[in-house]
């Protein structure tokens, strides 16, 4: 499961799939998906979109680069999915976690402690 979670830390812009975490994880593609949402408290889906979207955050608050171009980097395949998604986690629009985090002018290390979206 660590191997399948620190592949997924890695690569987190790329299409990773769970039969693809599996074979990292040399276990069948039912048992991986049930073991690590035991192991680490939910789907290696929503880990995935949960790291994507931590770097997005990170890149939102230190880049002027567009909402889209931080989508696809992060590795989401459209606008919508991505602002629906962030909103999920965060509690917030992409473009209003920008605003916010602008005008809250501290140091990275307390902004990502404060910010990090829950599990």
């Amino acid at each position: 499961m660590l191997r399948a979670r620190d592949a997924m830390d890695r690569a987190y812009a790329q299409p990773l799939d769970v039969p693809a975490l599996a074979r990292i994880a040399h276990v069948s593609e039912a048992h991986f998906t049930r073991t690590f949402r035991a192991t680490f408290g939910e789907t290696p889906h929503r880990y995935l979109q949960r790291r994507r979207v931590e770097r997005a955050m990170s890149l939102l608050r230190e880049t002027d680069r567009s909402v889209t171009d931080i989508c696809f980097e992060v590795g989401f395949g459209s606008p919508g999915t991505f602002s629906r998604t962030f909103r999920d986690i965060v509690g917030r629009s992409p473009r209003t976690y920008r605003k916010e985090a602008a005008a809250a002018d501290v140091p990275t290390c307390f902004t990502m402690a404060w910010m990090r979206p829950s599990a």
